[in-house]
């Protein structure tokens, strides 16, 4: 993108959408920071707030937002099943509600929009590792069914607001991401285990430990983001953008237990309604449209956000 875009981040104040407002402003652009604090954290952008080109707005992307804009990176939704479980009503309206308002504002200011989708629309997986061209293998009655099938929602309305009204979209698929000022309590895999390492308590598996995930580091993920974002106009996506080295849910237990020299030990507990059995992302696509794949191996990045959470629970 060109300096001085103006560019709204919804769901700015999230674990993500903070280190992207953080490299926006790095970049020279002015920043719209949305955010309703459902599962985003005022303290993650806390430091920006004095910033030039930095602007903070509490707002809830169900409700339509009038603003004069250049760029859209649409991120509102909670992402971890602790908190889009809580109010799946809610969760399922942020993706539809939220996905409608944004695309409304994209097409009113002729603004370009990126959408956040996820690796959770393949569901529970039988194709691996998972291409974009996979439709996926998802149960829409479950409890996870309000954040799977709202991302899907939310993915039809971009390309269908794409094919009649000529919106400008990106839509780029995620994949398991962690870094520095993720929630300490969402129940995300990665930081479940470093919080409970550090504090020596045991560390909770679901099932047998051989599920496996793939974990990009997130300066890798946004690196993506801004590389999708500079394409021209006839390449919208979807794309994946994850890591793709898989690891057993067990070893990463086992390399934070090294990481942090805990005493804590494993225990099993058993295995959530409709939890993926594989994660793994085929980034073929990224690799020859983008030129992207991830740089930071999973000891590096977890060596930088097991420092943040030991400060953060010191603080």
């Amino acid at each position: 993108m060109r300096a001085s875009r103006r560019v709204l981040v919804s769901g700015g104040a999230g674990f993500i959408g903070s280190h992207l407002c953080e490299l926006l402003l790095a970049e020279g652009h002015e920043v719209l920071c949305v955010d309703n604090y459902f599962t985003g954290w005022r303290r993650n952008i806390e430091h920006l707030v004095n910033t030039p080109r930095f602007e903070l707005m509490r707002h809830d992307v169900t409700f339509p937002l009038y603003v004069e804009v250049d760029d859209i990176f649409n991120l509102a939704c909670p992402a971890s099943p602790i908190h889009y479980q809580h109010d799946p009503v809610q969760t399922l309206k942020t993706s539809v509600h939220g996905a409608i308002n944004m695309l409304g504002l994209a097409k009113r200011t002729r603004a370009k929009i990126f959408q956040a989708s996820t690796s959770e629309v393949y569901g529970d997986p039988t194709v691996h590792p998972q291409p974009e061209s996979y439709w996926g293998h998802v149960n829409p009655l479950g409890i996870r069914a309000c954040y799977d099938e709202g991302k899907r929602a939310a993915e039809t309305l971009f390309f269908d607001y794409h094919r009649q009204h000529k919106v400008r979209i990106k839509v780029a698929r995620i994949f398991n991401t962690y870094g520095p000022r993720m929630h300490p309590n969402d129940g995300r895999v990665v930081s479940n285990f470093i919080v409970q390492a550090l504090t020596n308590t045991d560390i909770s598996i679901y099932g047998d430990g051989n599920q496996t995930r793939s974990f990009c580091y997130v300066t890798d993920l946004l690196d993506g983001f801004m590389k999708l974002m500079a394409t021209g106009d006839d390449f919208i996506g979807p794309v994946n953008l994850g890591n793709p080295v898989e690891f057993t849910i067990r070893q990463l237990a086992e390399l934070v237990i090294e990481l942090t020299d805990s005493k804590s030990k494993l225990i099993s507990l058993p295995l959530p309604s409709d939890d993926p059995r594989q994660r793994q992302p085929d980034i073929t696509l990224a690799r020859s449209a983008l030129q992207w794949e991830p740089k930071v191996a999973l000891r590096d990045g977890l060596k930088e956000t097991i420092d943040y959470f030991r400060k953060l629970l010191a603080s």
